[in-house]
């Protein structure tokens, strides 16, 4: 059994696991793999072991990876755009992700929903809220989510699915949860004022549980499956 296939079925033993603490179906949480900064052999190993949702944070790395992955012969994947975006990159990534979890400005929501294909299916969006309030963070203020959700929900060529969040680290289990919940009371705000959110992108390796017990229906986990990062220093 390869390393991956054996970190994949450990994590999604540890999804299962909080999914029972909290009281929620076990399938009521998609993990998402974060293969930034690995190759398209790491990429096909996961799809072996049956992963089939894979999230990209370099654009240019990520359309190399999607090639390459789709020459291989791989079954249709769902990628998922969770880096920074920046106007001159929209296009690309309207043209070749499913899923993006990074919109902070309506500027490129509104330039994703031009940019969408005709024929695609529309591209489903996550707003990045900057929950801790960190400076070093992206992210829209929470208390601009509202407006800027209801802008973009209103957006041809994209679905507004819901919210995503690095809050800043914490090790204590309490902490983690606070933060996490911040998010969910602003979904569920949403929510209430008529908008059909049903994703909440939250917790990675260290915070997962935390996040999957305040309402995570989506995590981003990458080291714990991959391995170690090597990041190209040139």
């Amino acid at each position: 059994m390869s390393l991956i296939r054996q970190n994949l079925q450990a994590i999604t033993a540890t999804i299962i696991a909080a999914t029972q603490e909290s009281g929620r179906a076990p399938d009521a949480v998609q993990l998402l793999a974060v293969s930034k900064t690995f190759g398209p052999e790491a990429v096909l190993a996961a799809v072996a072991a049956g992963q089939r949702a894979f999230g990209e944070n370099y654009l240019q790395e990520a359309l190399d990876k999607i090639r390459a992955v789709q020459a291989a012969g791989a079954p249709d994947l769902a990628w998922h755009f969770i880096g920074p975006i920046q106007s001159n990159k929209t296009r690309p990534i309207a043209e070749h992700f499913a899923w993006v979890h990074t919109v902070e400005r309506e500027k490129i929501a509104q330039r994703l929903s031009e940019q969408r294909p005709a024929g695609m299916a529309p591209l489903q969006i996550c707003l990045q809220v900057n929950i801790s309030g960190e400076a070093s963070k992206s992210g829209v203020a929470p208390e601009d989510v509202a407006a800027l959700a209801h802008k973009v929900a209103a957006l041809p060529n994209l679905t507004l699915r819901g919210l995503m969040a690095i809050p800043e680290p914490a090790d204590e289990f309490a902490q983690q949860r606070a933060a996490f919940a911040r998010l969910r009371v602003l979904y569920e705000q949403l929510r209430a004022d008529g908008l059909a959110l049903d994703t909440l992108s939250m917790g990675m390796s260290a915070d997962m549980r935390a996040a999957i017990v305040e309402g995570a229906t989506i995590v981003r986990v990458g080291s714990a499956i991959f391995g170690a990062r090597h990041y190209n220093k040139a």
